[in-house]
């Protein structure tokens, strides 16, 4: 006899925009046990699971699905964190539409499993929870790892290399462990008692944090090696922002992205007046960029208060890199989507503060490299904005620190450090991975290249070999 299998999906109960737009609380509410349980029954258990190929992490998909509709619960978390040691971020931020999600089988007739909402409810239903049980961690092999940046990739490799028994010690520059989750996300997508509650983990499976530890000015990569590290691994992201390289870029009023989203999460401006952290909160402000981070920008400019606000994008609404799904959040929230459109001088007044943004408007052409058609300016469409905030969002490069106090290891011209397959940089005993080697990419990305070269690692580090 055979079973009629459901094809739509649960969807995410969620804040009502009008609520949502006037506060920093997270917007999902995720699953109850009831949506839960009848999401995980969609699941056909596959006997040739193709979602575990899109995840670049390798999670047991099937299987933790399983364990959460036999309601053994302890084993879908077991299922979860034996390849992923951030189930709760993931859960919240990760791609899945994109990734394990669009490999789904049910995909082809109807809406796929929702399992990055499924990860978030195992992940969540664990932290409630007192004790849960804690994946296999084997004996000490008496050798010692320095993990550089605590943010995806690097919480990744220490998780990883902690279980296989080696020494971690992780070294953060911030005063705060997690690097974009806790300085990028903001909170109503990620709640930092999340991103807290992952590094908690981490730690508590024998990884040491050490904060306020700037590697390439407090020490180098070179003395980490001579003080009894036996190998590195550098995560640092890429903290450095791009910019427009426009007249008027320089004008009060004007942040980078990581700046703004810096002061509002990291220093706590989501709190005023609780936390009276120094940041400009326009009326009418412009965000320039298509992403994620523009769409992060965008909606806490409206939290902080704005009239309008505007995201400036000279490619169209399919172009746009930023996930559906807060894309459409923004949308809800009364964000203005200005596509096709791109700034070329910014005004200021007498006080040097932004006034105005002059843009033109621009039409699309062939693809490009990346696979998105090119925009060029529609001539005659040169026209002037009001505005007294701007955030430019149009990407990052990696912070030169490390790079420039360490000339054993090779750049590319874009500041990215070159690895190998393996992530191997060109010093011996020095891996890298995440945005630092791939520039501004997602956290699921970052946090492949961490488990990656753990793997890799922790080989080397049994075979005492060479570099090769």
């Amino acid at each position: 006899m055979s079973t009629k299998i459901n094809l739509n999906r649960v969807e995410m109960p969620k804040q009502l925009p009008e609520e949502r737009k006037n506060n920093f609380q997270e917007v999902a509410l995720g699953y109850t046990e009831a949506q839960a349980e009848y999401e995980a029954n969609r699941c056909i258990q596959c006997k040739k699971p193709k979602c575990i190929e899109g995840c670049p992490v390798g999670v047991e998909i099937p299987n933790f699905i399983r364990a959460l509709r036999e309601k053994d619960m302890f084993e879908a978390v077991l299922s979860l964190k034996r390849k992923n040691s951030l189930p709760g971020v993931c859960g919240r931020v990760c791609p899945q539409e994109v990734q394990c999600e669009c490999r789904c089988v049910l995909g082809k007739k109807g809406a796929p499993v929702a399992i990055g909402r499924l990860e978030r409810y195992v992940a969540d239903w664990e932290r409630a929870q007192e004790k849960c049980p804690r994946c296999e961690i084997l004996p000490p092999t008496g050798k010692k790892v320095a993990i550089v940046g605590s943010g995806p990739a690097g919480l990744t490799s220490a998780a990883d290399l902690a279980r296989m028994g080696h020494g971690v010690t992780i070294l953060e520059a911030l005063h705060e462990a997690g690097g974009v989750l806790v300085y990028g996300i903001p909170e109503f997508r990620l709640p930092k008692s999340i991103v807290k509650a992952e590094v908690d983990y981490v730690r508590s499976l024998g990884a040491d944090l050490k904060l306020d530890a700037v590697v390439g000015r407090q020490v180098g990569v070179k003395e980490l090696l001579e003080s009894g590290y036996d190998a590195v691994f550098l995560g640092i992201g890429a903290g450095a922002p791009r910019f427009l390289n426009v007249p008027g870029e320089n004008l009060g009023g004007i942040y980078s992205a990581n700046e703004y989203l810096t002061r509002v999460n990291l220093m706590k401006a989501y709190k005023f007046p609780e936390y009276d952290t120094p940041i400009r909160r326009g009326k009418r402000v412009a965000v320039v960029g298509g992403g994620n981070v523009a769409m992060d920008a965008a909606r806490c400019a409206l939290r902080l208060g704005a009239d309008e606000v505007h995201v400036v994008y000279r490619r169209s609404r399919e172009e746009m890199p930023a996930r559906l799904e807060e894309v459409e959040n923004a949308m809800e929230e009364g964000i203005i989507f200005d596509f096709l459109t791109n700034p070329t001088k910014f005004e200021g007044d007498e006080r040097g503060m932004v006034k105005a943004m002059q843009v033109v408007e621009m039409e699309l052409g062939e693809p490009d490299a990346s696979g998105r058609r090119s925009p060029k300016v529609k001539k005659g469409s040169e026209h002037t904005v009001d505005v007294d905030t701007v955030i430019i969002a149009v990407g990052t490069i990696p912070n030169p620190l490390i790079a420039s106090s360490t000339p054993e290891l090779k750049t590319t011209k874009w500041g990215t450090l070159v690895v190998d397959e393996r992530f191997r940089t060109t010093m011996e005993g020095v891996w890298a991975g995440g945005d630092i080697t791939s520039g501004g990419a997602t956290v699921i990305s970052a946090m492949g290249a961490g488990k990656a070269a753990a793997k890799d690692m922790d080989e080397w580090l049994r075979k005492d070999g060479k570099w090769s």
